[in-house]
């Protein structure tokens, strides 16, 4: 967990007092993790206890990535399954899938857009 957040860290350089949100799981709970996200300058902010709602977007994706990816191939080894999830997630998902939250918009697409008014 800790590599994935470096590398979203290293990719994007977010400005100070970004808000990370994630489950309750002890992983993000860890004092490496939290001191981690101090590091960055990070706020963490987890769901509330019980609340299945706080992560429904991406219980969703969740979902949508077994259904469209995983419960229809077969991966023989990790490297396999690590190649195609990212493949899935950074060209079919971010660039494909319509988002009503994003003004049925891609991620992609979406990113594109706050760079452009960003760099203004």
């Amino acid at each position: 967990m800790i590599d994935a957040l470096d590398q979203a860290y290293e990719r994007r350089k977010p400005e100070p007092g970004l808000i990370h949100h994630s489950d309750r799981g002890s992983q993000y709970a860890s004092t490496d993790y939290q001191e981690k996200l101090k590091q960055y300058k990070m706020i963490g902010s987890m769901s509330r206890k019980g609340n299945c709602y706080d992560n429904a977007c991406i219980e969703s994706f969740h979902s949508t990535l077994k259904k469209e990816l995983v419960y229809q191939t077969t991966f023989h080894t990790r490297a396999q399954a690590i190649e195609a999830l990212n493949s899935y997630i950074a060209f079919d998902y971010n660039r494909l899938c319509l988002h009503s939250s994003l003004g049925y918009k891609s991620a992609h697409r979406f990113e594109q857009l706050y760079d452009q008014k960003s760099a203004v």
